[in-house]
């Protein structure tokens, strides 16, 4: 049986695949962050010099693209890429994602809103019915830390401070257990209305476009539902 950490490599190597059909020399990949992106990340470095470089979600995944010797560019200076590659806490069947699980949510749908397509990679125990068991992280602007965490009880959920810890950009995670989603875009356009959250790790107006899920039989690819 395979190890969870088989399973990740499985799907990093996967998106690989979509990796070779845009390959060029002006083309720059968007990545993400996680452990599933982190092994995405090391298999391109075999493709140092076939693709201009990459734009990183966070710093983390920065220094390993550089560590790799692939060039890291500022998303100010790219106006489009082909491909953004990151992992999901949770996925369900219409391609809607709950991430932010290490943090770095904001980057990682700024990055994910310039490219073309999204290709989530993922082992198949992120395949949910309905999200919410994986509890909902929303980055918020330190001073508004309590005024949004009345708002998300009002909302049915227990925001909970991920203590000592600071995103890329200096604010703070709430961890938001006990909401179950069933409307996920929804539910994201109402947490974007409130005034001190940065990001909400909904990304369900905007989720991906294939999803690369690997099981103890091999890759299964779901391609994103017309209706979604």
């Amino acid at each position: 049986m395979l190890s969870q950490q088989e399973l990740k490599q499985q799907a990093a190597d996967a998106a690989l695949q979509f990796v070779d059909e845009v390959a060029a020399p002006d083309v720059v990949i968007g990545v993400g962050t996680g452990s599933t992106a982190d092994l995405f990340i090391d298999g391109l470095a075999a493709y140092q010099g076939r693709i201009r470089g990459a734009v990183a979600s966070s710093e983390r995944s920065a220094a390993r693209l550089a560590s790799h010797g692939i060039e890291v560019f500022d998303l100010n200076d790219v106006a489009w890429m082909p491909i953004y590659v990151d992992g999901a806490d949770e996925i369900d069947d219409h391609l809607h994602m709950i991430k932010g699980g290490g943090g770095a949510l904001t980057r990682e749908k700024i990055v994910a809103s310039v490219a073309e397509k999204f290709i989530c990679i993922a082992d198949e125990s992120k395949l949910v019915e309905h999200m919410g068991t994986f509890p909902l992280p929303i980055e918020v602007i330190p001073m508004a830390r309590e005024a949004v965490a009345r708002i998300v009880r009002l909302l049915g959920g227990t925001p909970n401070l991920r203590a000592g810890f600071t995103t890329d950009n200096g604010n703070m995670i709430l961890d938001v257990k006990g909401m179950r989603i069933t409307e996920p875009q929804g539910l994201e356009k109402v947490l974007n209305d409130i005034p001190g959250i940065v990001t909400n790790g909904l990304f369900a107006l905007r989720g991906a476009d294939v999803a690369l899920l690997a099981t103890q039989s091999g890759v299964r690819r779901l391609d994103k539902p017309r209706h979604a």
